[in-house]
């Protein structure tokens, strides 16, 4: 995983002033974000926050209502095929011949998108594993090889643009960890990956940055080292946690405190611990255990969203 991006890499997609209205549900409001080249960008949001409309809309296969969704500076709201030539995309599970081999499948599809040589079928294959069971017939396949196969195709026609829905769904923890290395090799590669997952250990893993939507609207967006840092926790504990968390209520600069397992959870940067020990101490009162609240990707997002981590 890289570090925030420059200003010199090229915007690969662009989403300005999307809405998408369903009679009289919003399912997308007002979203604003971009995606340059060589990172990964992760887009998170429970269920029926827009993630599915927003993904359909960049691929051309919805209409927003208003907006619009650049991809290499081509509106594909208004003439996708452009655009399309240069992404690839695993939404949803991908459909394939369940009598043919996996290898025989890539085949179909590359003589269906043209100009893909067999040595590419073969890269493919080996990137995401399957080298070894591209003979054998796609219903012989455990539901971990095919959502593999699926995304072997996504990258079919190397594409600049790669689009991932829910890319592990189905795969043991093997398959997870090797879909997890090749998530951030793709980004190396020059390209730019759009990424939508519910497992937010592995998104942290990977992402370079990531946006946060709930009820269709984005509520958080940006590296992934700055959300983490948004949720910064002192863990502290004293003989008595009462007079501690009077205390702590006293000091200007603290933004919270949270009892949990017999612990005080404290809204404070871990660099002021010290500055806060002394503070307690001028008031007399002394902590036994003062350490950093661990800050995770999932924490953040449960604090925004006020849900659990689903689709």
């Amino acid at each position: 995983m890289s570090e925030s991006q420059g200003n010199d890499q090229r915007e690969i997609l662009r989403i300005e002033g999307l809405w998408k209205r369903y009679g009289r549900v919003l399912a997308v409001r007002d979203l604003n974000l971009n995606v340059v080249q060589g990172e990964v960008f992760s887009f998170l949001g429970p269920n029926g926050s827009g993630k599915s409309t927003t993904v359909g809309i960049i691929l051309g296969l919805i209409r927003p209502t208003r907006g619009r969704v650049l991809a290499f500076g081509n509106d594909m709201t208004k003439n996708p095929w452009p655009g399309l030539q240069r992404i690839g995309a695993l939404a949803e599970s991908a459909a394939f011949y369940p009598y043919l081999s996996g290898r025989d499948n890539l085949q179909a599809l590359a003589t269906l998108l043209g100009g893909i040589a067999p040595a590419r079928i073969a890269e493919t294959l080996e990137m995401v594993g399957l080298s070894q069971r591209a003979g054998d017939t796609f219903r012989t396949y455990s539901l971990g090889m095919k959502q593999r196969l699926g995304i072997a195709a996504a990258l079919l026609r190397d594409p600049e643009l790669v689009i991932l829905d829910e890319p592990t769904n189905g795969l043991d923890p093997s398959g997870t960890a090797e879909v997890r290395e090749l998530i951030p090799s793709l980004a190396r590669q020059g390209r730019a990956v759009f990424l939508c997952s519910h497992l937010l250990h592995e998104v942290q893993q990977v992402s370079d940055r990531v946006a946060i939507v709930k009820d269709g609207r984005l509520i958080a967006q940006g590296p992934v080292t700055q959300l983490l840092r948004r949720g910064e926790y002192l863990r502290m504990r004293a003989e008595d946690n009462e007079p501690l968390k009077r205390a702590l209520s006293a000091v200007p600069w603290v933004r919270g405190v949270e009892s949990h397992d017999g612990y005080l959870r404290v809204a404070v940067p871990v660099h002021r611990a010290a500055e806060l020990n002394r503070a307690l101490s001028a008031q007399q009162v002394y902590v036994s255990e003062i350490t950093p609240w661990e800050t995770d990707l999932e924490s953040v997002f449960l604090e925004l969203t006020g849900e659990g981590a689903g689709r």
